[in-house]
């Protein structure tokens, strides 16, 4: 039965991890997740073992259907930093990830209900067909596509900065929705 005001979720939630930041874009990228969320954003910034003389943060944060898009365009202006930015499943739509790496830009992709990362058929389709279109049939080649599809470039690149998020403080931001 189709409700009779709307069949998707009006506000959803996510995480913003910001994996790696010079000390001097700090206050920018607050200013940025301030004017996205519209919501005070006061991170905790600590320092990134994953690599020397960098900062780290993380921060929940509440809103509308496709705020995790709108903050992921706010953040990837700054080429030296890493960054995600998830966006929980909600009734309705799927969950989203992006990520952020220097040298291989953003990158997006929905997410079902446990987190996976989720590659539609249509787009399964295209990469068998463009291999075959270019006379590359191989097995390695179409898993090549299959992972940057996933991902898996970002993951593999993002992984050691994601260890040292273990503990990190979190701060929850409001953006009313309505």
């Amino acid at each position: 039965m189709v409700r009779a005001s709307s069949q998707f979720a009006e506000a959803t939630s996510g995480v913003v991890y910001i994996h790696s930041s010079p000390a001097a874009l700090c206050p920018h990228i607050e200013w940025a997740l301030t004017s996205t969320l519209k919501a005070p954003a006061k991170l905790r910034w600590t320092a990134q073992p994953a690599e020397s003389g960098q900062l780290r943060a993380t921060t929940d944060w509440y809103g509308p259907v496709g705020t995790g898009g709108r903050l992921a365009r706010a953040l990837r202006d700054w080429p030296v930093l890493y960054f995600e930015v998830t966006e929980e499943p909600s009734e309705g739509v799927d969950g989203e990830r992006f990520s952020f790496v220097p040298g291989l830009g953003l990158w997006s992709g929905a997410t079902g209900a446990s987190g996976d990362i989720m590659v539609g058929e249509n787009r399964l389709r295209a990469i068998v067909a463009e291999a075959r279109a270019h006379g590359r049939n191989s097995a390695t080649e179409i898993a090549a596509a299959i992972d940057r599809a996933l991902g898996t470039p970002w993951d593999d690149i993002l992984e050691p900065y994601r260890l040292g998020g273990d503990g990190a403080e979190v701060t929850w931001l409001r953006r009313d929705v309505g």
